[in-house]
């Protein structure tokens, strides 16, 4: 005797069902194939939905390592570190700090730091790791990103006085008045 009340997981949402549906290589439910046939049929109203809400990770699922609002990361990440050597034969050293496998920061550092000609190269390689980092843990843990996050690792990067970083953050600063700030 075969039972009806036997119920299987939809691949979109999550949920238990009854019956599901094969659509694009999906079992979904039937709420998730409307969904889907919707997606197909009508790309144009995805696209100004996501525009509308793009400032939220509406399609990133919650990672069990999330972290709080203050984006505070574990005191202590699994970690590669990478070797590498630019055109000009300088050996750069690049680490990656992962959570589950995942890229959620990297930092990039060289033997020759005390070098003042690199000085301004290394400010802008900081700069560029600490926005990439930000961008890793909204894409690996769906932090949220903001002009207020960015201006913290932009800051943080600057080495001297109008470096190129504190350049940035002069100018970027003036857009985070507190009725910009969410």
């Amino acid at each position: 005797m075969k039972d009806t009340n036997t119920k299987i997981i939809c691949d979109i949402c999550g949920l238990a069902e009854k019956k599901l549906q094969h659509v694009e290589g999906q079992m979904a439910c039937s709420r998730c194939t409307l969904l889907l046939e919707t997606v197909q049929n009508n790309p144009g109203l995805i696209k100004n939905l996501w525009r509308k809400y793009q400032d939220e990770p509406i399609l990133l699922k919650p990672h069990p390592h999330t972290i709080d609002s203050e984006g505070e990361l574990p005191e202590v990440l699994d970690g590669k570190r990478y070797r590498t050597v630019d055109r000009e034969f300088n050996k750069w050293y690049l680490s990656v700090s992962e959570i589950n496998g995942n890229p959620v920061e990297i930092f990039a550092s060289t033997a020759f730091e005390r070098d003042h000609q690199l000085q301004s190269r290394i400010s802008n390689l900081t700069t560029i790791t600490r926005l990439i980092s930000l961008i890793l843990r909204h894409v690996v843990l769906g932090e949220r990103i903001t002009l207020e996050k960015c201006l913290v690792q932009i800051k943080r990067s600057s080495r001297q006085q109008d470096d190129l970083p504190d350049m940035l953050y002069g100018v970027l600063n003036k857009y985070n008045t507190p009725d910009k700030k969410q």
